[in-house]
């Protein structure tokens, strides 16, 4: 798809917008860095200025063309500006747009009814908040407060916002500003099979990081846990994939100390890893507590803490958010899962996944020095990039993978990094891209990774 079908989707949006002056792009950087605190870090040399977008593609302030492999670190779920969900959200904004969590409101409550509905396990109670981090800081008050206990076990590598709790869950030291931390945390060993932190080899070693739980709450906490909290694919941590047992494994030992399971779904949620609405589905566990955000209003604020009946229950207190949903957000939030149902969109994230996959393997054979590992589930794929796999060198090849960035740029492709290192590609397209798209990324990323000098 050209720029022209660009143009001729906005105009066939439901709504056509006014005319604006053009945006300049320089004035919007330099306002940045001139207003912006200095630590909200942008890509590229020069960042790009979004100005409009529709579907899986995006233009910027000065008229170039992105297909959009990153979807807003996948949470434009079904794409940018959907007719549907920009429906809902003007039909609520024209009703009222806001009243806060003193008072049940009918987007509310339908939004709560979905959830228990597509939930895994016996979650069936939500709560409301307006982030991810919000979400994860309720999911861990709950596990303390229904289990009596305050420890709680994160994995390294894991990701869990930007609050002084969930920075301290948070076992990525560039994300970790704060030099105090909330005690109580303990770190366990990530399933990261290709940097095993073991030196082990899976299958053979029997998912000893799993294993290794026991001894870490037997020598580092009181033997009495909260909870364990995890996402089922480490997003900012380089869509680190865990083997097909480990939760089973992992999770039976956190129950055996009197904890309970956190999923955080924040990024896998609502389709993403396909086939099903949960990434832990694919691990079959189900979890206790269940957090969510990103995906589910299609780029709208909104964080999802789900429970069972009985851990609901715990919470005696008196408590309220204001911005918690939001009626706006929950209305966007019940016309996107409405869509993913109609269109079956895991099934779709499911087979363009598998598509998208078959790409990267086939990239991997041809840059076999490059591409380290290629990983992940759906449309949530991977891809680590080194300076020399074929020697097994895994040092992490970060220039070259800035050098990379800089190239889909001139191509027109928007990718994400993460890792610790920051080399490793995260590649997640809304769920409706097409098998089109999909082939006409991995081009651009083979053009890109040839200029960047990949072997």
């Amino acid at each position: 798809m050209k720029s022209t079908s660009l143009d001729s989707a906005i105009q066939q949006s439901a709504v056509k917008t006014a005319d604006q002056a053009p945006i300049d792009a320089n004035a919007v950087r330099a306002k940045h860095r001139q207003y912006m605190f200095p630590g909200v870090i942008q890509y590229y040399e020069e960042p790009l200025v979004p100005a409009e977008g529709k579907g899986r593609r995006l233009r910027d302030a000065e008229g170039r063309e992105y297909l959009d492999f990153f979807g807003g670190i996948l949470t434009v779920s079904i794409g940018h500006a959907d007719d549907r969900v920009n429906a809902a959200i003007r039909a609520q904004i024209d009703r009222f747009s806001h009243v806060s969590s003193l008072y049940p409101t009918l987007p509310v409550v339908e939004l709560a009814e979905k959830l228990a509905r597509i939930a895994p396990g016996r979650l069936s109670q939500t709560y409301f908040t307006a982030s991810g981090t919000e979400a994860d800081e309720t999911g861990v008050m709950m596990a303390q407060l229904s289990t009596g206990h305050t420890e709680i076990v994160a994995l390294r590598h894991g990701y869990s916002g930007r609050s002084m709790l969930a920075q301290s869950l948070t076992a990525h030291a560039p994300w970790r500003p704060l030099t105090t931390q909330v005690p109580g945390v303990k770190h366990a060993l990530s399933p990261y099979c290709y940097r095993c932190p073991l030196k082990l080899e899976y299958p053979s070693c029997g998912v000893a990081c799993a294993k290794d739980l026991e001894e870490l709450i037997r020598t580092t906490t009181s033997g009495r846990i909260a909870g364990f909290i995890a996402e089922p694919i480490q997003g900012v941590g380089g869509f680190i994939t865990p083997p097909p047992e480990y939760f089973e494994i992992a999770v039976g030992i956190i129950r055996k100390f009197g904890g309970v399971f956190i999923c955080d779904e924040v990024q896998t949620g609502f389709g993403r890893t396909g086939g099903k609405w949960w990434g832990i589905e694919h691990y079959h566990v189900q979890p206790e507590i269940l957090t969510t955000a990103k995906g589910v209003a299609n780029g709208l604020p909104l964080g999802v803490t789900m429970a069972t009946p009985e851990i609901a229950a715990a919470l005696k207190a008196l408590t309220i958010s204001t911005f918690g949903g939001n009626p706006v957000s929950t209305a966007a939030a019940n016309a996107t899962i409405d869509i993913m149902e109609q269109e079956n969109l895991p099934g779709n994230a499911q087979a363009m996944g598998a598509r998208l996959r078959d790409g990267l393997d086939g990239l991997k054979r041809k840059y076999p020095g490059t591409m380290g590992d290629v990983r992940g589930k759906g449309l949530m794929q991977g891809v680590e990039l080194v300076e020399d796999e074929t020697i097994k060198n895994r040092t992490p090849a970060k220039a070259l993978t800035n050098r990379l960035f800089e190239e889909t740029k001139k191509r027109g492709l928007l990718i994400g990094k993460g890792g610790l290192e920051g080399n490793c590609l995260r590649i997640s397209p809304a769920l409706t891209v097409t098998a089109d798209e999909v082939d006409e990324a991995v081009s651009l990323l083979d053009d890109s990774l040839k200029a960047a000098g990949a072997r």
